[in-house]
């Protein structure tokens, strides 16, 4: 016999649709207006008209549809409006049919408003991917301009953060990069870095719901699908289950490291650097008093925050070496910058 809720079209609680909805719920936790509207619906209260507007990044893909779903139900529960914006790359054939397809699933959930926008992927040195990417974040935050959304909730999963971290291990790219993307960032937040994978689509399945799969996905042309469907069930494999998980705690820990030495350099950055011409100055009995760790981490950051741009580790090792092994070496060029030890300073300035 059918329940209640399958009799009103409602989805059976699941525990997948439960655990998404869970992750979405904390993930919304501070977001909401506090104000409700008139019920809509048997345990369901609609936002009021003026309520703060939250954005789902829909693709039609399983763990964005589960996301979608989860913000439909938990949102209005929490004062909040939900909408959705799905980004058309153009990059295959059907693009704009799978936009449009994932445009109805988000009204028939009930998001609103619903935002379809196509961009122009450029095609750069570093890669389809990479270029496909920063065209999507440019329209998720025009949209979220336009249309003063507070959040913006991506779909990546604990399988994604995951094989973040595989690919930054693999790359060298130091703790940064190890430490995956952030649960929230600035407008955005990723409500699904606890989920697994397999929950969003079962979550899909259970509620009825038939997501889209990207071919892309399956290419083996872009890395991150071999580390999915190559490299991680190689590790599972010989290491037994759980390495997914593993990888995402690492993400976590190295965080709060990364959170931990931030706090450091911000109580005595100050203490350490003065104004200098064209740039800044740091002292070098302060930074060759520190560990290495965080004298390193005190050189990027003075770069950064001064003249915006990132050195590598090589990069940043060749400027400690002008406060640990002196020998009157001469100014290095960086991106943005250059260091060159006057005295008992390390002189930032301007590139030329």
């Amino acid at each position: 016999m059918p329940s209640d809720a399958q009799r009103a079209g409602r989805p059976r609680l699941t525990p997948p649709i439960a655990d998404v909805r869970r992750a979405v719920r904390g993930a919304l936790e501070g977001l909401g207006g506090g104000v409700q509207g008139e019920a809509d619906a048997p345990g369901r209260t609609a936002p009021a008209a003026d309520a703060p507007l939250v954005l789902v990044a829909l693709s039609g893909g399983p763990d964005s549809l589960a996301l979608a779903a989860g913000a439909a139900f938990e949102a209005p529960r929490a004062g909040l409006r939900t909408g959705a914006v799905i980004v058309d790359h153009g990059l295959q054939d059907g693009s704009a049919d799978a936009a449009g397809r994932a445009s109805a699933q988000a009204r028939a959930l009930g998001l609103d408003p619903v935002v379809v926008r196509t961009v122009e992927v450029s095609a750069t040195g570093d890669g389809p991917e990479a270029s496909a990417r920063t065209a999507r974040y440019a329209a998720l935050d025009a949209v979220a301009r336009e249309t003063g959304a507070v959040a913006v909730l991506l779909g990546h999963t604990l399988d994604d953060q995951a094989e973040t971290v595989l690919l930054g291990l693999a790359r060298g790219s130091g703790a940064g990069s190890l430490q995956g993307m952030a649960a929230s960032s600035g407008r955005y937040a990723r409500p699904l870095l606890g989920i697994r994978r397999e929950t969003t689509r079962q979550a899909c399945l259970d509620a009825g719901l038939d997501p889209w799969d990207d071919p892309q996905n399956a290419d083996p042309a872009f890395a991150r699908v071999r580390v999915r469907d190559e490299v991680l069930p190689v590790l599972e494999r010989a290491l037994g289950p759980g390495v997914a998980e593993a990888l995402a705690r690492t993400a976590e820990q190295l965080r709060e490291d990364e959170a931990a030495f931030a706090d450091q350099i911000d109580e005595f950055i100050e203490e350490l650097c003065e104004p200098a011409e064209a740039g800044i100055a740091v002292s070098v009995a302060a930074l060759a008093a520190n560990p290495a760790a965080l004298r390193q981490r005190i050189i990027r950051h003075v770069v950064a925050s001064e003249f915006g741009t990132a050195l590598s580790r090589v990069q940043t090792l060749d400027v400690a070496r002008l406060v640990t092994d002196w020998h009157g070496q001469g100014p290095l060029d960086l991106p943005g910058c250059r260091a060159a030890r006057v005295g008992a300073r390390l002189v930032f300035t301007a590139a030329g």
